[in-house]
């Protein structure tokens, strides 16, 4: 990939990055409720789902699974039914447990929040869409496809792995604010809510959509 290739995507990673979605929910609401320490499992599996649909999309599936309704059809149903089941769980999610005489809210298992990370980034046809609108656009037949996929990778991986550990942060510095029963509920209905309505809004994804 050419130094001004490599510049050029890798601005567009911080803006795909950035942009709030399903990803960034989660790990402001992990971080809110475990810390940012826990959540690195949960960003973890989020970088592996991103993996996942950026060969998917640079292998040429995607555009196949763009072509084929059906396809198309069922991982958009599978992805919002996932985050809708994410935000329903999380709205009716309790807290236990104390943290200096605060409650605290009980972290699932570290293979748990891994699988709910890579699944969230995983089952995302919006992620699909639009990785396939725009990786042919910094990628060239003069140069083998593993090695621009492997640049990209690591590239888009690495910004997003910034991203999300800020946005977990950002939402970490608030737990003293929220180590209460009526703070933590409202924290996790809020959270819960926008994983719904993210997860809702997969719905009217259509195959023509080209933004993320």
């Amino acid at each position: 990939m050419d130094w001004h290739t490599w510049m050029a995507f890798f601005a567009a990673s911080w803006v795909i990055a950035i942009s709030p979605g399903s990803g960034a929910v989660l790990s402001m609401s992990h971080g809110l409720s475990y810390g940012v320490r826990k959540t690195g499992a949960t960003i973890l599996g989020l970088e592996l789902g991103l993996l996942f649909i950026l060969v998917v999309a640079g292998a040429g599936v995607g555009s196949l699974l763009i072509a084929s309704e059906l396809a198309f059809g069922i991982v958009k149903v599978l992805g919002a039914c996932y985050l809708i089941y994410l935000g329903l769980c999380q709205w009716r999610a309790g807290s236990v447990g104390t943290l200096g005489g605060d409650l605290v809210a009980a972290p699932a298992s570290w293979r748990r929040r891994v699988l709910t990370g890579a699944l969230t980034n995983a089952t995302n046809p919006k992620g699909i869409l639009f990785m396939v609108a725009v990786l042919p656009q910094f990628m060239s037949d003069a140069r083998p496809l593993w090695s621009q996929l492997l640049v990209m990778a690591a590239t888009l991986i690495t910004v997003d792995l910034i991203v999300m550990n800020g946005y977990a942060a950002g939402a970490s510095a608030l737990r003293r604010l929220m180590q209460n029963a009526g703070a933590m509920r409202a924290q996790n209905r809020v959270f819960g809510g926008l994983l719904m309505l993210v997860g809702t809004g997969l719905f009217f994804v259509k195959r023509g959509t080209q933004h993320a």
